[in-house]
């Protein structure tokens, strides 16, 4: 729910109040530290749609948390904030085959407003504070606990909603594999920065679906994608070529065609 600030007229949602972050500096715990996406972990029994809300929770708690460091002063927690954000749009393109474009229309809008103004040469609190980005984590919770995306779906897309989430992802992890494949197969030159929104969305979407199988099988599968993006991001060309012929060959640590 939004708190307001003493100081500050905006509205904001917050994981931590003052007072909780007072208490929790008081009681000796050392300053929280920027915590990359972790692989989501879900009930084994979880329905598509428990699938969706865990995704979207995971990616607020991420976006909330974040937002807390970068008004402490840790400015590297401000890439993770859009990161976050990031990961809000990758959910739903996620589950877009379901749940149609137009019952996001509204948060998706004001997500690229929010991200406009985060990524603007402002401050912190004004970028924090800022109407734009209360209203987008209002819009996202609300589209959360309203279940908003309901009314949009016909018969066929409520059936797909009460499916198993387990052989959702393993299908949608053989379709993500097989794209970042199909893209970095061969070496792409001075091309790479062009796929890092793809490379970036599919990662998101491992992350998102991975957590029926063992932590550190898919987490060194990940790794190497996230060790492409990097070198990417940073422009070491020997490290890219590195990690590209590391991520292509590794085997799928997930049920596919191939191994029943």
């Amino acid at each position: 729910y939004p708190t307001s600030s003493d100081t500050q007229t905006g509205l904001r949602q917050g994981s931590l109040s003052k007072a909780a972050r007072g208490y929790h500096l008081a009681q000796g715990n050392a300053p929280r530290e920027n915590t990359p996406t972790a692989i989501l972990r879900t009930a084994a029994k979880a329905t598509v749609e428990q699938g969706l809300e865990a995704s979207l929770d995971l990616a607020l708690s991420q976006w909330q948390y974040h937002e807390e460091l970068w008004l402490r002063g840790d400015e590297s927690a401000k890439e993770h904030v859009l990161d976050a954000m990031g990961l809000v749009r990758h959910a739903l393109m996620l589950f877009g085959g379901i749940v149609p474009r137009k019952a996001s229309a509204h948060l998706r809008d004001l997500l690229t407003q929010a991200e406009a103004t985060m990524t603007s040469a402002v401050s912190a609190v004004t970028a924090v504070y800022s109407t734009q980005t209360a209203m987008a984590k209002l819009a996202l919770t609300e589209w959360l606990v309203t279940k908003a995306w309901q009314p949009f779906l016909d018969a066929k897309a409520q059936a797909k909603m009460a499916d198993s989430f387990k052989r959702f992802a393993d299908i949608h992890l053989s379709r993500h594999a097989a794209e970042l494949k199909k893209v970095f197969g061969q070496p792409l030159g001075d091309k790479y920065r062009d796929q890092l929104p793809r490379l970036t969305r599919d990662i998101d979407s491992v992350l998102l679906l991975a957590g029926y199988y063992d932590a550190m099988v898919a987490q060194a599968w990940l790794e190497n994608w996230q060790g492409l993006r990097h070198a990417i991001l940073t422009g070491q060309r020997i490290e890219i070529e590195h990690f590209r012929n590391e991520a292509i060959n590794q085997q799928p640590f997930w049920l596919h065609s191939g191994k029943r």
